[in-house]
């Protein structure tokens, strides 16, 4: 199972060029959850084993039910989601069609529910090719998933209502693999609750699972200088690589005299000290 907590992210694609992120391009990472989130990965990395996932879709189907299987991730900025779709990606042999829904709206009326069909299209076009089935990737599914407008006038919330129903309709008929994540699930339209069979919540990593982060990143640092960042800073782990980079880039420009723990502390304040800084914005 892919150990997990850090967040890159995906290279744009376009949707008409009908190109996969291929499974063996994926670089390998080391990622770091708690021990309920990695049991969920875990479970999921296992069902997704071509063996298995084929054995489950024909038992599914046997019975009548419906063999797409649906997940949701969720949960704060960094803390892994994109990352551990990739790793799942790369486990278990499968390509992944990474479709941005902010990316694919269109200013003209129509062409957005358009261009939705076509990504479901396109997807069971990949899925008739490939032997073995892709992962359909709905990055930042925010924009989706919101409660549907009710009475809604407006073309814009006509146009959202729209495209949310042929989502909704494409899960229904899924034959596939579909994983959205999101930074927010608080506003979740409960049809598409009902719809995500598997929905796994990615918290910011504990003191241990930090502490492994910065142990990963920064290897050169005294087990002692690791335990009090960690506990100092209750970073995700996609903050964590940001001031490693920095740390990094420090090294390389003013020498490796430069790369200090006090060094990189400052860089630890600077990034606390944005976090702070962006959640006063509109506000006195």
């Amino acid at each position: 199972s892919p150990p997990a907590e850090e967040a890159s992210l995906l290279p744009k694609q376009d949707v008409n060029r009908k190109g996969l992120i291929k499974h063996e391009d994926i670089v390998e990472k080391q990622l770091f959850y708690d021990k309920g989130i990695a049991a969920q990965v875990t479970d999921l990395g296992q069902l997704l084993e071509e063996e298995h996932y084929r054995e489950i879709c024909e038992r599914l189907k046997g019975k009548g039910y419906r063999s797409g299987f649906t997940c949701l991730f969720y949960g704060a900025p960094g803390t892994g989601k994109t990352e551990t779709v990739l790793q799942l990606a790369h486990q278990t042999g499968r390509d992944i069609m990474q479709v941005n829904i902010s990316e694919i709206k269109s200013m003209w009326v129509g062409e957005s529910e358009k261009n939705i069909k076509a990504v479901f299209d396109q997807y069971r076009e990949k899925v008739a090719q490939q032997s073995i089935t892709p992962i359909l990737l709905i990055n930042e599914a925010d924009a989706i998933i919101g409660k549907r407008q009710e009475g809604a006038e407006r073309a814009v919330e006509k146009m959202e209502n729209s495209i949310q129903n042929i989502i909704l309709q494409e899960m229904e008929t899924l034959e596939g693999i579909l994983i959205a994540t999101t930074n927010l699930a608080q506003n979740m339209d409960k049809a598409f609750e009902r719809r995500f069979l598997y929905k796994i919540k990615f918290n910011k990593p504990t003191l241990e699972a930090r502490m492994q982060i910065w142990h990963s990143m920064l290897p050169e640092l005294q087990e002692s200088d690791i335990r009090a960042l960690a506990e100092k800073y209750d970073f995700s782990g996609g903050q964590i690589e940001n001031i490693a980079r920095h740390y990094a880039i420090d090294s390389i420009l003013h020498s490796d005299s430069a790369a200090s723990l006090e060094k990189l502390m400052e860089h630890c304040d600077s990034e606390r000290l944005e976090q702070k800084e962006s959640h006063k914005i509109g506000f006195k």
